[in-house]
């Protein structure tokens, strides 16, 4: 209960439900205030996830939440009661909304429980590791073997079945990088992320790593060694596309990221300095700069001279 904010000594309850009052004296109901959620930089409204879902016609009551990994990292996840299948109703919301939207994991549900006075009993949803494979193919060979067991770590789930889709297991674009370096070093192939994109599950990305294996595009990849750096550098595309947006708008701080931070307890300036200092020296792009050369932008690394 909170004080009410038009009549002194009164009370209202907090239900945290948007609302607002229609022409005829009804509320519409707007979604929970906490519905809000931010995952990945993306701030997303929980409630037109649901909405969009359930606008699906095999689709009779749909919930999503925001549920941590092993990792604490933040996914959507859809509980879902209705007749289709999660792939259908995946493809469904990637038609209708962002990418970052879409949930990654779909759990179906016989019914969504309710607790005595009609509210969703969030308590009572299943958490993800409660899940258990349904008709679930284990690895048969040991190259499949080892691609479940790399999907295993980065995900933090077991019991990977080859016919599992990464995606739906709540991989993202992210992880998925990180199971092809990992998939790179040990067989030495090269591996774009594409391909995991297309071979989702472990026994297709199985059969095209074996092509890959024997086929001519297997190579040596060469170990990563430092680079002697010239005196100019030319900008990636990305630095040109941030050079010529300067060039329009110089002095802009769109692209800046100010930080305040404050210091508490006893420290010292000359240690503070010191680790500063260290930084700037560890880090080229710390002592880089941009100027422009016959015309065409270029970047400098400064020595370290501090």
């Amino acid at each position: 209960f909170i004080p009410h904010p038009f009549k002194s000594g009164e009370r209202l309850y907090y239900t945290g439900d948007k609302a607002s009052y229609l022409s005829d004296g009804n509320l519409q109901f707007h979604g929970r205030i906490d519905d809000q959620v931010k995952i990945r930089g993306f701030r997303i409204e929980l409630g037109e996830i649901e909405a969009v879902l359930q606008a699906h016609s095999s689709v009779k009551e749909a919930v999503v939440l925001v549920r941590e990994d092993y990792q604490g990292d933040k996914r959507l996840v859809a509980y879902v009661v209705g007749e289709g299948s999660v792939r259908e109703w995946r493809e469904y919301l990637q038609t209708h909304l962002p990418n970052y939207m879409v949930p990654t994991n779909f759990i179906e549900m016989e019914f969504l429980p309710l607790t005595p006075n009609g509210k969703l009993d969030l308590k009572a949803l299943p958490i993800l590791s409660e899940q258990s494979a349904k008709n679930t193919v284990y690895p048969r060979n040991p190259l499949e073997e080892l691609i479940a067991s790399v999907w295993s770590q980065v995900l933090g789930i077991g019991d990977i079945g080859v016919q599992d889709s990464f995606f739906e297991l709540g991989g993202h674009s992210l992880l998925a990088t990180q199971v092809v370096s990992r998939l790179q070093e040990v067989f030495q192939i090269k591996l774009p992320v594409r391909e995991l994109f297309e071979y989702s599950t472990v026994e297709a990305l199985s059969k095209r790593m074996d092509q890959l294996r024997k086929g001519s595009e297997k190579r040596e990849i060469p170990p990563l060694v430092p680079m002697e750096r010239g005196n100019n550098i030319p900008l990636s595309y990305g630095q040109q596309r941030l050079w010529f947006i300067d060039q329009f708008a110089p002095n802009s701080a769109l692209y800046n990221m100010p930080m305040v931070c404050r210091l508490k307890g006893s420290w010292l300036p000359e240690a503070l300095e010191l680790g500063w200092n260290q930084l700037i020296e560890r880090h080229e792009s710390l002592r880089t700069v941009f100027y422009e050369e016959d015309g065409h932008p270029v970047q400098q690394i400064q020595p370290y001279i501090f």
